[in-house]
């Protein structure tokens, strides 16, 4: 691998940590990266996959304070993401590689119209929160511990985590809109629980695509290295940074991707 190829490799592995921390779709800047430069589909995706693994956890960890009042949902939440995780990667093994050829572009564009409804999903979010949550004096959301996590959010989690192990671009904000519609709490704890459960997806599918030998290790190191610090500085300080600006950023990277592959198909 060239020092060019590295850099770029590094570059879109930072972008794609702070992304996946704000936003969740990192996986549509790594992955193009890495079909851009020669790797076949399934390798790229799990060698993104296993890359990105340290970005979750490093922004689970900058949202650690608005995870306190909801370490109780994790243990149920983090089985049906595991066990999502588990399925999904090895639906990827399992089906043949042109399978997954034919599957990505349909979901890179599931994924990219998710992005493009992502502030709708926002401000659905913030609507159903202000409503059940009670206002403090100063009109600021007063959030509570919710009891249980319910069978409806249980069996959409795991789903997610089918999705995300298969193949994870905008798990993240599947997650959002998920628990943000069937968790009464404020939107920052929702993102703190979204990243764990996202780390917890892709960890264990990146167990399983080690396993199996289909990870190539220079592009996966280099994105974990560049994940880590865009999880970090994305958590510490980007939710100053327009959500709009990410967002192009992604959708033309994306459409560039399926651009790609339906050409490689035709």
């Amino acid at each position: 691998m060239g020092a060019l190829d590295a850099a770029q490799i590094l570059g879109a592995g930072l972008a794609a940590g702070a992304i996946n921390t704000l936003v969740g779709s990192g996986t549509l800047i790594t992955f193009p990266m890495l079909l851009a430069l020669g790797y076949p589909p399934v390798v790229a995706n799990a060698s993104n996959t296993v890359g990105l693994v340290p970005a979750s956890f490093a922004g689970a960890y900058g949202y650690r304070a608005d995870l306190a009042t909801q370490r109780h949902l994790l243990p149920r939440l983090g089985a049906a993401s595991l066990a999502g995780g588990v399925v999904g990667a090895a639906l990827l093994l399992v089906l043949p590689a042109i399978a997954f050829r034919a599957i990505v572009p349909v979901l890179i564009c599931l994924a990219l119209v998710l992005v493009v409804l992502q502030p709708w999903l926002a401000r659905t979010l913030r609507r159903r929160t202000a409503d059940r949550a009670p206002a403090t004096e100063a009109g600021t959301l007063l959030t509570k511990p919710v009891t249980r996590a319910g069978a409806l959010l249980t069996s959409g989690v795991f789903a997610t985590g089918v999705y995300g192990g298969y193949f994870g671009a905008a798990q993240g904000v599947l997650l959002l809109g998920l628990l943000g519609v069937l968790l009464p709490v404020g939107l920052q704890q929702v993102n703190g629980v979204k990243n764990v459960l996202a780390g917890i997806v892709n960890g264990v599918a990146a167990v399983v695509f080690v396993a199996a030998g289909t990870v190539a290790w220079q592009p996966a190191l280099l994105i974990a290295a560049g994940s880590i610090v865009g999880g970090v500085l994305a958590a510490r300080y980007g939710r100053r940074l327009p959500d709009a600006a990410l967002r192009a950023v992604i959708v033309v990277v994306g459409l560039v991707a399926v651009v790609r592959m339906v050409g490689a198909l035709l």
